[in-house]
């Protein structure tokens, strides 16, 4: 279930185990970098890490960053040269288990298979806390999948809640369209695009990092719920963090805690949480150094993030000061047409690394799945294999 890039790579391996399927779709291929994106956006992997089971990019710029229109034909010349059976168009409605697997009906009717495939994405829906309801109506309210560019938004200032990778590149091109913006910022992870000349994720890549598994990581549920790093793809590659932001002249505030009377207010916790990002970014960086048999803390680090001598605990958003509020509060898989009783009390599916609690049941694409890069177009080729593996297993 899913044309994207996850459903394409485990038919990839189908193909090659000769296990007949079908690939549904309710829209076109690559459907949600097609239309559920924002034109500016680039991916956040370098153009030599975009590769799919025996497809990878072969363009002038292999340290460049593909746009969304250049995704979406990746994905697509993927799907014609894999020769995948997609059918486009179709909704599933529901998946029932049955005595000999599974049957799906679908707005095209129904399908009866032994397995299936979840491949529909971690993306499906913005999650926008419930406090939203207490914004005054006068204030202009979007998710990133409601946000085109700047000059759709009302003129006046904005308020971007939430600071990991989408929170940080909508406040700097909000920014540099002339418009205020004040980031409310909770947990973040700090990333600079380029370490001691390369990118950062080569050195996740050569240090073992990425590829550490899911069974190895002692705090798997925690890793899952990670915001995504502040990263930026863009031809400049530069760093694209809260230092960053300020330059720009936006203003970061504390965490989102409450909207009452109009009046949002704001976690006084700023320093310890800048603190935190700045130590786990050592970390990160000693680990990388250890790899390279460098002194961890040789020349190369960074500024520690830089604490603004006050920071504003309310802000009044009926004073006109704040036109808009963009909720960059992460997203969610939509799993409303699955009648199996597979989800736990959060609502996320119950599984072993992509083997879901029923039998013949599977899913990819979901945060590290399998391996810290599962969510990654990179990611994807060895967790399909893998699933696929043990989908073989469980024909046989």
């Amino acid at each position: 279930m899913g044309a994207g890039h996850a459903g394409l790579a485990a038919s990839h391996f189908l193909t090659r185990r000769s296990i007949d399927h079908l690939v549904l779709e309710r829209g076109e291929v690559a459907n949600s970098w097609r239309y559920e994106r924002r034109p500016s956006l680039r991916l956040l992997t370098p153009n030599w890490l975009t590769r799919l089971p025996g497809h990878h990019y072969d363009g002038p710029e292999p340290d460049g960053y593909l746009t969304m229109a250049e995704v979406t034909e990746f994905i697509e010349r993927f799907a014609k040269l894999s020769a995948a059976p997609v059918r486009t168009g179709i909704e599933v409605l529901s998946v029932r288990r049955t005595d000999t697997g599974y049957r799906v009906l679908s707005s095209d009717g129904e399908i009866s298979c032994r397995a299936v495939v979840i491949a529909s994405g971690a993306f499906n829906q913005p999650v926008v806390p419930e406090l939203a309801a207490a914004v005054p109506e006068t204030v202009q309210q979007l998710t990133p999948f409601d946000y085109r560019e700047p000059d759709q938004l009302a003129d006046g200032g904005v308020l971007v809640v939430g600071a990991s990778s989408t929170g940080v590149q909508l406040a700097a091109e909000l920014r540099r369209s002339g418009r205020p913006v004040v980031i409310s910022v909770g947990e973040q992870a700090r990333m600079p695009r380029t370490y001691r000349g390369r990118d950062v994720l080569w050195w996740m890549i050569a240090s073992g990092i990425w590829n550490q598994r899911y069974d190895e990581i002692d705090d798997l549920e925690r890793a899952r719920r990670l915001p995504s790093p502040q990263l930026i793809g863009s031809p400049e590659r530069t760093t694209l963090d809260l230092n960053a932001l300020t330059t720009l002249g936006v203003e970061p505030v504390g965490r989102l805690a409450a909207v009452r009377d109009g009046v949002a207010l704001f976690s006084g916790g700023l320093r310890n949480v800048l603190s935190l990002a700045d130590l786990k970014l050592s970390r990160l960086l000693d680990t990388f150094d250890e790899w390279a048999g460098e002194t961890p803390g040789s020349p190369g680090r960074f500024e520690p993030t830089a604490v603004p001598s006050s920071t504003r605990l309310q802000l009044d958003l009926s004073s006109g000061e704040i036109r808009t509020v963009i909720w960059a509060t992460g997203f969610r898989p939509d799993y409303s047409w699955l009648d199996v009783p597979v989800l736990d009390t959060k609502g996320r599916l119950r599984h072993d690394g992509g083997v879901v609690d029923s039998p013949g049941l599977y899913a990819l694409g979901l945060p590290v799945l399998r391996r810290r890069k599962s969510t990654f177009i990179y990611g994807i080729e060895d967790d399909a294999r893998d699933l696929v593996d043990h989908l073989a297993r469980h024909l046989r």
